[in-house]
């Protein structure tokens, strides 16, 4: 995902949709709505510190212990997994 000019946006790498960060219901949002894709970008959620970039693909969903759902992704370029807290505007479907 590419960010433009406007940090409170991105376009996703593999679908093109510009993803608005506004409104989703999560400050950290690196995933598409549309889509799902992500990309690595955090070591921690919000820090922006992975330097793989590397595309994550949703394989799964999982409910934390906190009772709030989230997706796995699985980095394509090494295989780690990393979760994704689900946003309000995911597509379910």
């Amino acid at each position: 995902m590419n960010r433009k000019n406007n940090k409170r946006s991105f376009t996703c790498k593999n679908c093109d949709k510009l993803v608005p960060i506004d409104g989703c219901g999560t400050r950290n949002r690196n995933h598409c709505p549309k889509c799902l894709m992500s990309i690595h970008l955090d070591n921690i959620p919000g820090d922006r510190k992975a330097n793989c970039g590397g595309i994550m693909e949703p394989i799964s969903v999982w409910a934390r212990e906190n009772g709030e759902w989230a997706i796995i992704h699985r980095v394509r370029i090494f295989g780690n997994l990393c979760s994704n807290r689900i946003s309000a505007d995911d597509n379910i479907f």
